[in-house]
C-alpha cells in the first residue's frame, strides 16, 4: 500500500493530484468521483461579474490550445452563495482561485473569502489575457511582493500564489512572494502566445494574444519548478504539461509537492483518475512506499555545473 498523501502546509492532500484552476468544475462529478482527488481548484473568481474576453476564445495549435477566457463570472457574492456551497458536498480541501486588477481588490477578496468551507486561497497574479497587454503582478518581484504582503495580511487561510512562466526572472518573483507571506508557489499560468489565420491575416482571437496550454510545455516549466526548489522553503505545485503519471513523478522529482492538471482533463476528464491510479502502481512496482520520498529527489549532485569543466570531461 503505497501513502500518497502530500502535505501543503497545514493543508493534507489525500494524493497529489489537483485539477488547475479554469479547467474544471463540480460538475465534473458526473464523470469522475472528485472525491479521490487531492484537491478542489475553482475557476479564478473576480469581485465583479465579468462577460469575459471577446470571441473567439480559443484556437488549436500543433501541440495544444492558446485560449483567452477573461475570467467570466458572475461575481463574489454569487460565488458565496452558490458554487461554494457545491464544492462543500465534496471530502478534498477546496482551493479557490482570485484575481484582481488592484491590491486592495485582491485583499478584499481574500477577507471575504475567509469563510468556513474555503480551505485555501490562490491568489492568481498571474492571468496573461485579463486585459489585451498580456501584464499582471506576477512579471515583477516588487509588485508581487507588495500585493501577496496586503493579501497575506487580510486573511489567515492558507495562501498559494500562482506565477507566471511570462516573468523574466521566476526565481525572484518566487522568492518576493515567499517573503510576502505565500505559503504555497503554483508554478506556472499559460503562456502568452498569439496565432494568425493565413485565410485572412487575422488574429486567431478576439483578444489577439491568448495562454498556451500545451504538453509540449512541460519540460520548460519542469525546469522553472526544479530553479525554484532550489531558492525556496515553501512548497510548490507544477502545473504545466501533466498527462500521465510520470510526469507527475518528473515534477515531484524536480521539488513539486503536487501537480496541477488542465489540458490532460479538459481533453478527458477522467485522466485525472487514471494518473493518480498509475502514479500509485508505478510506486508499487518501485517499493515505494511514500510518494513524498520523491519530492527533490532527482540525482543531480554530482553534476558539474560550469559548463568548461563539464565538458573537458568528455562522455
Amino acid at each position: 500500500m503505497v501513502d500518497l498523501s502530500v502535505k501543503i502546509g497545514n493543508i493534507t492532500l489525500q494524493n497529489p493530484i489537483t485539477p488547475a484552476s479554469g479547467a474544471f468544475s463540480w460538475e465534473y462529478n458526473d464523470v469522475i468521483d472528485l472525491n479521490r482527488l487531492g484537491g478542489l481548484v475553482a475557476k479564478t473568481i473576480c469581485r465583479e461579474p465579468r462577460l469575459g474576453n471577446p470571441t473567439p476564445r480559443m484556437a488549436e495549435t500543433e501541440g495544444g490550445i492558446i485560449q483567452s477566457i477573461g475570467l467570466p463570472g458572475k461575481g463574489i457574492e454569487y460565488f458565496l452563495d452558490h458554487v461554494v456551497p457545491e464544492y462543500a458536498k465534496f471530502k478534498p480541501p477546496l482551493i479557490v482561485s482570485v484575481s484582481s486588477e488592484s491590491i486592495e481588490d485582491f485583499a478584499a477578496l481574500a477577507r471575504e473569502l475567509s469563510v468556513p468551507d474555503v480551505d485555501v486561497i490562490e491568489a492568481n497574479i498571474s492571468c496573461p489575457t485579463r486585459n489585451s497587454t498580456g501584464g499582471n503582478f506576477a512579471m515583477h518581484e516588487d509588485h508581487t511582493k507588495n500585493v501577496i504582503r496586503a493579501i497575506r495580511e487580510s486573511t489567515d487561510k492558507p495562501l498559494w500564489v500562482k506565477l507566471s512562466p511570462n516573468a523574466g526572472d521566476i526565481v525572484s518573483v518566487a522568492q518576493a512572494a515567499e517573503e510576502a507571506g505565500a505559503d504555497c508557489l503554483v508554478i506556472a499560468n499559460t503562456f502568452l502566445s498569439l496565432k494568425i489565420r493565413t485565410d485572412n491575416f487575422r488574429p486567431a482571437l478576439g483578444n489577439k494574444f491568448g495562454g498556451l496550454i500545451s504538453p509540449a510545455l512541460k519540460p520548460i516549466v519542469l525546469r522553472m519548478v526544479y530553479q525554484v526548489a532550489k531558492a525556496v522553503k515553501i512548497p510548490i505545485i507544477g502545473i504545466g504539461g501533466v498527462t500521465k503519471a510520470e510526469d507527475v513523478v518528473e515534477y515531484m522529482l524536480a521539488g513539486a509537492t503536487a501537480v496541477g492538471i488542465g489540458y490532460a482533463g479538459f481533453r478527458n476528464p477522467s485522466a485525472l483518475i487514471t494518473i493518480i491510479e498509475d502514479l500509485e502502481a508505478w510506486c508499487v512496482e518501485r517499493g515505494i512506499e511514500r510518494v513524498t520520498d520523491l519530492i527533490g529527489a532527482v540525482k543531480d549532485d554530482d553534476m558539474e555545473m560550469d559548463t568548461l569543466v563539464a565538458a573537458s570531461r568528455g562522455v
